[in-house]
């Protein structure tokens, strides 16, 4: 699997901060994931309005605590 790290923050909030993932299929590398990612970003801060992603990469997953 490839995942689609990213980070948000309240807009109102900046301070507010949470780290999410998405994934994509292996098969797919990392390329597909930074072409696609952006979209899959869009359609994420358009379900949640109320955020704004401030940082975002493609990796292969990590277990355990992750820090960007």
């Amino acid at each position: 699997m490839i995942e689609l790290f990213f980070v948000t923050c309240l807009i109102a909030d900046p301070q507010r901060c949470s780290e999410h993932s998405l994934l994509f299929e292996q098969r797919n590398g990392l390329f597909t994931c930074m072409l696609w990612g952006q979209n899959e970003l869009a359609r994420w801060v358009a379900a949640h309005p109320k955020d704004q992603v401030v940082e975002w990469k493609c990796r292969l997953p990590k277990t355990g605590d992750t820090q960007i």
